[in-house]
């Protein structure tokens, strides 16, 4: 199949006028002008899109479909840990049939709005069989021990047992205040052995850094509360705490909201080693201390952006996440943003020669904006806010 378009972005080079790319199966066969391309493969089906802009699918580097159902039912709240405790109420609302119709949902919402590949945390991984998504899944079954630690390994063999039949899957120990040290270490063993992928909340809210630096605040109390051992506590910033378990395992990390000069030195050391998920607007909705982008991105991180759960944001649009970064942070370039929902995430998931670009041999994920001619491209993408008219995933057209 051809499918030429105003415009193709590739995001090797500049984008192609009168683009075309031909797709042979789930793989991207050819890219190019369309009138070179079509002397080519003139027995192929042609696909002509129009005036519209075709670039890759885009890529959510963190979301929790589990709780898409909670839009807006969780106000906000006073403190992070008071959040914890309105979610932690809710959930204790929802069935197994309530937790397949959200993740079914909120698959669904997130490719209507052009996302093709997501890193998906659930804490209900029995439930994956149940569900068909319409999209490319990277399952990660999100670990707590925290009421009893004594069973990190009980927990971590259920989950590795649940997960080993996904073509894509990984193990998220949820965050140092809620995953112990030996839950990290087997994380770390069990990644190693079976070359899977690992995510963790970390140094998330200032909460999180009272609690591990100074062995005091909501959260400290809240979960010496509910029985956590509260010993690592007071002895160093999260970063610290965390660093001490996972011994230099590559780790995609969620947030960094809350560091310290001296983290900025540890990390530095492991750049090469962890990627980031940036929530921008779940981020906004927490009012969190500003990400450090800058800092992250000049020690050499790989920053991705995400769109957390519907918990704490409106919905699964990664344009309004890139918008929402854009005015934070309006000196970087539209085309490096974009990169945070496609190349970037393909190199977090270790796929950056199938996924997050458009040439030869990759993956054929594909999606269409209809757009004006009023500006650059990449500025229309940044503007764009309506779901997509038109999208494929390894080369089976969705919509």
């Amino acid at each position: 199949m051809i499918i030429r378009a105003r415009n193709v972005v590739t995001m090797e080079g500049p984008p192609i006028d009168d683009g075309t790319v031909v797709v042979a199966g789930d793989r991207i066969a050819d890219v190019g002008k369309f009138a070179e391309i079509a002397k080519k493969h003139s027995r192929d089906e042609v696909l002509d899109l129009g005036e519209q802009v075709l670039l890759p699918g885009l890529i959510n580097a963190h979301c929790h479909l589990d709780y898409t159902c909670l839009r807006r039912k969780i106000l906000r709240q006073e403190s992070f840990t008071d959040w914890i405790c309105a979610i932690n109420a809710e959930k204790a609302k929802l069935s197994a049939d309530d937790y397949v119709a959200s993740i079914t949902e909120g698959f669904v919402e997130a490719k209507r709005f052009g996302t093709t590949t997501i890193a998906n945390l659930t804490g209900f991984p029995e439930l994956i069989t149940r569900i068909e998504p319409t999209i490319r899944t990277w399952w990660f079954a999100e670990l707590i021990d925290v009421r009893d630690p004594s069973r990190a390994d009980e927990i971590l063999d259920l989950a590795v047992e649940q997960l080993k039949s996904q073509v894509h899957w990984g193990l998220a120990p949820h965050a140092p205040f809620t995953a112990s040290g030996n839950l990290y270490r087997h994380c770390k063993e069990i990644a190693r052995r079976k070359n899977i992928l690992l995510t963790t909340h970390l140094a998330e809210s200032h909460e999180e850094m009272e609690m591990f630096r100074d062995a005091n605040g909501p959260l400290f109390e809240f979960l010496k509360g509910i029985g956590r051992d509260v010993k690592d506590c007071g002895k160093g910033t999260p970063v610290e705490r965390f660093l001490t378990t996972e011994n230099n395992c590559p780790y995609l990390l969620v947030h960094l909201n809350e560091l310290s000069s001296n983290d900025f030195s540890l990390l530095e050391k492991r750049a090469k080693s962890f990627s980031v998920a940036h929530c921008p607007r779940s981020h906004e909705y927490f009012e969190h201390s500003p990400f450090r982008f800058q800092k992250l991105r000049d020690l050499g991180f790989n920053v991705c952006l995400g769109t957390d759960s519907l918990a704490s944001n409106d919905d699964l649009n990664l344009f309004a996440e890139m918008r929402t970064f854009q005015n934070e942070f309006p000196n970087v370039a539209p085309g490096e943003i974009l990169k945070m929902v496609t190349t970037n995430p393909a190199r977090a998931l270790r796929q950056k020669n199938s996924l997050g670009k458009i040439r030869r041999d990759s993956v054929a994920d594909l999606v269409a904006l209809p757009i004006t001619k009023s500006s650059t491209v990449f500025e229309e993408i940044m503007a764009f806010d309506r779901p997509v008219s038109w999208s494929m995933v390894g080369g089976r057209v969705l919509a």
